[in-house]
């Protein structure tokens, strides 16, 4: 290796965050950041990190994308019937990480899951390219396959089989929508000394604001 991990290291100094600069309401928040990355022209800036607990109490792991923020709930789609599906329906409670590094931000979020209405699923399903459509039929998610050729027998199938008709959207394919309860977002500065601005749900609609050591 020409550079020791132990020796990678970057300073952050292109902004500040304050409690008095942030909005009351950390969605109205989120939405002002989300829509900075977005105009910055950043790589997926939807992408996030999704943690689920795993039936033994592990957590796990793995990029999903944001697909709405809808009565302040964070929503992605996905295979019920997957490990994170079943993981959630088992523990109906998730972590979402988005990392904005270009801006040096990053912002976590905490709170319960559930499920999205089969008819906000199926108006979001028959939005995607005919060819996600059909892949959601296609894939067994998280199950093991012999080959990739198995993937793409069923596509052919499927795409014969579903040729000059709509897609149904599977029973097995729908959204999930995560109620925050809390909130922190994170600003890179200097010498390690980062801001970071955690909102905590109380009782009723209030959110708590605080300072966080870096």
């Amino acid at each position: 290796m020409s550079m020791s991990i132990a020796d990678m290291r970057k300073d952050y100094s292109r902004q500040s965050l304050e409690v008095h600069d942030v909005l009351q309401n950390p969605v109205l928040q989120f939405k002002k950041w989300f829509d900075e990355a977005t105009q910055a022209q950043l790589p997926e800036a939807n992408a996030m990190h999704l943690s689920t607990v795993s039936s033994d109490g592990k957590p796990v792991g793995r990029i999903v994308l944001l697909k709405g923020i809808e009565q302040e709930t964070f929503v992605f789609y996905t295979n019920y019937e997957s490990r994170k599906g079943k993981e959630l329906l088992h523990t109906p409670w998730a972590a979402l990480t988005f990392f904005w590094i270009e801006l040096e931000r990053q912002v976590r979020i905490e709170g319960e899951v559930s499920k999205v209405s089969p008819e906000k699923s199926t108006e979001y399903f028959h939005s995607r390219p005919r060819g996600s459509q059909i892949g959601a039929w296609v894939s067994p998610q998280s199950e093991t396959i012999p080959d990739r050729t198995f993937l793409e027998k069923r596509q052919e199938e499927l795409t014969q089989q579903f040729d000059g008709r709509e897609i149904p959207r599977p029973e097995h394919w729908g959204g999930f929508a995560i109620r925050p309860q809390s909130i922190e977002f994170w600003q890179g500065r200097p010498s390690r000394l980062h801001d970071r601005i955690r909102y905590t749900k109380t009782a009723g609609t209030d959110w708590v604001i605080e300072r966080l050591a870096p």
